[in-house]
C-alpha cells in the first residue's frame, strides 16, 4: 500500500470539528504533564483537596497523589542514558518488571516513585554510588500504542519532549485510506484528544508532555470507508508538502 507522510498543516486542515472530549476542557490531565515537578504536583493536589470536593475534583487530587507515590515510569518505557566516559552505560535501557532499570556495572535501579522531572538528578545520585562525579544526561521515551491505518501498527517509544504529531507518525506514516477527520488519542478506551482540541494541539506544536500523554495511551488512525480512485487522488494531492520528521525508533532501539 502507498504511504502518505503527512505535513502538520495538512493534518490540521483535514482534522474534523468533533466537540472536544471532557478530558480536554479542564486542567486535567494536561496542565501538569510528564515534566511536572514534585513541588508543582504537590501544590496542585493541595489546592484541589482544600477546595470543593466535587467527584471529578476528588478524583484528580487522588490521581496526583497516586502519581507522586508511584512515579512516572512504567514497564516498557525506554530511557536514553548518556554517562560521560562510560560506554557501557551510554545506551537505551528498558524499564523492566517491578519498575526497575537494569544497568551494566550498576545492577538494578528502582524507579518506583521517581518523576520524569527528577530522573536525571536521581540517576546521577544513584550512579555516584559507583562512579566518581558522573556526568549524566537522560531522555525519556513514552510507550504508546499506534493503531489503525498506519504502515506499522504496534507499540512505539516516543520522546516525552517530542511533538504530539510525532506520535501519529512513529509507525511510519498514514495510509491513503486513513480518515484524518477522526484521528484521536484514547486512554483506557475513552477519548483523551479529538476534534478541534487535537487540531489546535498539533498546530501549536504541543509535546507529549504538554498533552499529558502517558505510557499505554492509544493513538488511533481510523480507516475511511468506500474510498474510490478519484477520492484517493484528491486526498493524496491535499497532502503534498514537506513531510514531518519521523522518529525511526527501531534504529534507536
Amino acid at each position: 500500500m502507498t504511504i502518505t507522510r503527512v505535513t502538520i498543516a495538512a493534518l490540521v486542515a483535514l482534522l474534523g470539528t468533533v466537540t472536544p472530549s471532557a478530558a480536554q476542557s479542564g486542567d486535567s490531565p494536561n496542565t501538569l504533564g510528564l515534566g511536572a515537578t514534585r513541588q508543582a504536583l504537590e501544590a496542585r493536589a493541595t489546592r484541589l483537596e482544600q477546595g470543593a470536593q466535587a467527584p471529578d475534583v476528588a478524583r484528580e487530587a487522588a490521581a496526583i497523589r497516586a502519581r507522586l507515590a508511584r512515579g512516572d515510569f512504567r514497564v516498557g518505557d525506554r530511557i536514553l542514558l548518556t554517562v560521560e566516559g562510560e560506554k557501557e552505560l551510554s545506551d537505551t535501557f528498558t524499564v523492566g518488571l517491578g519498575g526497575q532499570l537494569t544497568l551494566p556495572l550498576i545492577g538494578n535501579v528502582p524507579l518506583d516513585g521517581v518523576l520524569r522531572s527528577e530522573l536525571q538528578d536521581y540517576l546521577t545520585h544513584r550512579l555516584a554510588q559507583n562512579l566518581r562525579d558522573p556526568e549524566v544526561r537522560t531522555r525519556a521515551f513514552v510507550r504508546l500504542s499506534v493503531q489503525g491505518a498506519v504502515l506499522h501498527p504496534g507499540y512505539y517509544g516516543v520522546p516525552a519532549d517530542g511533538l504530539l504529531s510525532d506520535a501519529f507518525m512513529a509507525a511510519g506514516g498514514t495510509m491513503q485510506e486513513a480518515n484524518l477527520s477522526r484521528l484521536r488519542i484514547e486512554r483506557d478506551g475513552k477519548p483523551l484528544w479529538e476534534g478541534k482540541a487535537l487540531q489546535q494541539a498539533i498546530a501549536e506544536g504541543r509535546t507529549l508532555d504538554g498533552a499529558g500523554l502517558v505510557a499505554g495511551d492509544q493513538v488511533i488512525v481510523p480507516r475511511r470507508g468506500g474510498t474510490n480512485a478519484g477520492e484517493v487522488l484528491r486526498f493524496g494531492g491535499a497532502l503534498l508538502g514537506i513531510p514531518i520528521t519521523i522518529y525511526t525508533l527501531t534504529k534507536i532501539f
